[in-house]
């Protein structure tokens, strides 16, 4: 039976090196409540990103949904669907309205010459997505945000250690909100951030991800309890230590399959971003007039233990839970993308022999 190829696979430290990180813990039994862990990463991160704020959260989802809720706004909030469900699913879960709007077919971000047409006097907000690692048009969507005071939130799951011209994407938006699920470039086996300007936002987000606790007889905020633990922190300290180098393995298999699969009708590829500094953390490849169709070639790997993930598909705005909830604006560019894209296994330890595999069954036919 031929090895198993995940779509991902976690990035962790030698088991000797995190046993080591988490060692005192036995001494101090402080397991979560912003312990000293949780301080170091902190720190380190502040660091490592070049942001003057962070708020460290137990998942990406909550980092994001905090976000929002920090920023109280109400009304309509525009974004795109072509986004994994925490987007979508954030902005309903503090009563919003999503507005969607189309991306654009280059990069599938949010198309910027598309979000002003869809601003109302109930908008109150853009969450854009960097998807991918692609960046959005971070300079037009600042245009716009100002030009109608609207706040952005940016959903930048996908964009840890991307620089853009040199500048962290964590520095973009009103806030940008990060997951470090185990399967990300930088993960603390489950775990998100918030990064901001506003000084105004430390102690309401940390009050927020608290239960809303501003004192020892004090409940000011309908929070929930959002903290990250100590072990989680004591992950991302060791994966910290490595991520760099990890970013150029991804790297070595991404152009590897680029090398595979270029100049092959049908068949698009990724494009570098001028002036982004990449994260290399997926490698989507949409399938267009090719002899074999997304879920076609989707089969075929799964054939062989293989698996690809289709990435994002459906569509948020097409889930079974929104449908007549809330009004869906056609987005055809998302769905054009949504149902012809597929993300093929990328991983730090991904052999260049089973890139070369995984290309072969696609070209072989």
């Amino acid at each position: 039976m031929k090895k198993i190829i995940q779509v991902t696979q976690s990035s962790m430290p030698k088991f000797d090196e995190y046993i080591n990180e988490i060692k005192d813990l036995w001494e101090s039994k402080w397991l979560t409540n912003m312990g000293v862990k949780h301080k170091v990463l902190k720190s380190q991160l502040l660091d490592y990103l070049k942001v003057p704020n962070i708020t460290l959260f137990t998942n990406g989802h909550l980092a994001l949904e905090c976000a929002i809720a920090a920023l109280n706004l109400k009304g309509e909030v525009i974004t795109t669907p072509f986004t994994f469900a925490s987007t979508t699913h954030a902005i309903v879960r503090n009563g919003l309205k999503p507005v969607f709007c189309d991306i654009n077919p280059d990069d599938y971000t949010i198309d910027v010459d598309k979000i002003e047409s869809l601003i109302t006097e109930k908008t109150t907000a853009i969450v854009p997505v960097h998807v991918y690692g692609n960046i959005c048009n971070v300079k037009e969507i600042e245009k716009i945000a100002k030009k109608y005071n609207i706040k952005v939130v940016y959903d930048a799951a996908h964009a840890f250690g991307i620089t853009v011209d040199g500048i962290s994407a964590a520095n973009f938006g009103d806030a940008s909100t990060f997951s470090f699920h185990a399967t990300k470039v930088f993960n603390t086996i489950e775990g998100g951030a918030v990064t901001y300007k506003d000084e105004n936002l430390v102690k309401v987000l940390y009050d927020i991800k608290n239960f809303g606790i501003t004192g020892p007889e004090s409940v000011e905020y309908v929070g929930g309890n959002a903290k990250m633990n100590e072990f989680q922190a004591a992950m991302g300290i060791c994966n910290l230590r490595h991520v760099d180098k990890e970013i150029e393995k991804r790297k070595k298999v991404v152009e590897r399959y680029v090398k595979r699969l270029s100049n092959i009708k049908g068949i698009k590829l990724p494009k570098p971003q001028e002036g982004v500094k990449s994260n290399y953390a997926y490698f989507p490849v949409v399938f267009d007039g090719y002899k074999l169709n997304r879920d076609m070639i989707f089969e075929e790997l799964k054939k062989k233990n293989i698996f690809a993930r289709k990435y994002f598909y459906p569509l948020t705005s097409n889930f079974q839970c929104y449908k007549g909830r809330i009004y869906i604006k056609k987005t055809p560019i998302a769905e054009y993308i949504a149902d012809r894209v597929i993300c093929l296994p990328l991983y730090v330890d991904l052999d260049l022999e089973d890139v070369d595999r995984i290309c072969d069954i696609i070209l072989q036919h």
